[in-house]
């Protein structure tokens, strides 16, 4: 869908979270006749958003994992097409989605992105790869590595491959003068892969690209992803807090029970949370919480907290990050 907003000029069967919901009544296929007729029958029981169905099954409840329903889900999740476009900066990309989650079935399940082999967000401008500040890149991923969501990364944007290049001009040039252009050059070389997110010894031009801020930056921003389950699948909240890029993350079931508080950028107040031992992953630092409260301290295009709380079931797991240009 090519529109910032989330539901494509008011018309829910060519908008993005139309396809995430069953279907809510049968239609006559048997015939040519009936199926041509069933088409337009369908479009127009779908042709205002007033009457689309909603859902809570991204949000908390409180602070605690919801029980999700997903009795009117289609089975098909869907590329956010919306926040894609809003991604010249996070906030915008950010407060879309908090105001428009709701009419997903569940928007937890998006898969989120910034930049493609077709377009950048809108305004960035859209026709080129990726043209804004670097740290700008790094907040963006900072969210989308936290948030609610799938994060998808287009090959290159972890050194601002090809930036500013226009992206698609069709015979009028070579690939190698635009956005699509082939990567392979730059991830030439050796290095011996020893865990998740972990090397030694590399070489080549591959070390040179891994070295570079924005991988660094997206290495630690899995290395976190991957030790919180919270961060991975869980809901998502923005009640009971003050900040920007800022919300609380869990998710529970028999054998897990993971809750994070995070900020991107900016500090942030947490009021109304479980009293409890939490641990930035980022930093290491841990607070001891017994007023139900706890406050951020940040003020870094880029930066990130993640304090996890020691539950029962799933401790926090520390520091999991790796200081960088934006990680720190």
């Amino acid at each position: 869908t090519r529109v910032r907003e989330v539901w494509n000029h008011g018309i829910p069967a060519i908008s993005t979270p139309f396809y995430t919901w069953k279907e809510t009544k049968t239609y006559p296929w048997a015939t040519r006749e009936e199926r041509e007729a069933s088409v337009k029958q369908n479009w127009d029981d779908n042709n205002n958003v007033s009457n689309q169905p909603t859902s809570n099954n991204h949000y908390l409840d409180g602070n605690n994992y919801r029980q999700v329903d997903y009795s009117k889900k289609s089975d098909m999740n869907v590329i956010d097409f919306p926040m894609h476009w809003n991604f010249k900066n996070a906030y915008d990309a950010f407060n879309l989605a908090k105001s428009t989650d709701h009419v997903y079935s569940d928007a937890t399940w998006n898969v989120t992105y910034i930049d493609s082999h077709d377009y950048a967000p809108d305004g960035a401008p859209e026709g080129e790869r990726f043209n804004q500040h670097q740290n700008v890149w790094a907040e963006n991923l900072s969210l989308i590595f936290t948030f609610r969501g799938i994060p998808t990364l287009y090959y290159g944007s972890e050194i601002e491959f090809q930036k500013g290049k226009r992206i698609d001009v069709g015979p009028n040039d070579k690939l190698s003068n635009t956005g699509r252009a082939y990567f392979g050059d730059h991830i030439e070389g050796n290095l011996n892969v020893t865990d998740f997110g972990k090397y030694t010894n590399a070489s080549g031009q591959i070390a040179t690209t891994l070295n570079h801020p924005l991988a660094k930056h997206v290495r630690s921003l899995n290395l976190i992803r991957r030790g919180i389950p919270a961060l991975q699948k869980g809901q998502y909240s923005v009640s009971d807090l003050n900040g920007g890029l800022s919300y609380k993350r869990r998710y529970s079931d028999d054998k897990t029970d993971s809750f994070a508080l995070i900020s991107v950028s900016n500090g942030a107040t947490f009021y109304n949370i479980p009293n409890g031992t939490y641990v930035d992953a980022v930093t290491g630092h841990t607070m001891n919480v017994t007023n139900n409260t706890l406050s951020i301290s940040l003020n870094t295009k880029g930066n990130l907290r993640v304090y996890v709380l020691n539950t029962a079931k799933t401790p926090a797991p520390g520091k999991l990050a790796e200081v960088g240009t934006y990680l720190n």
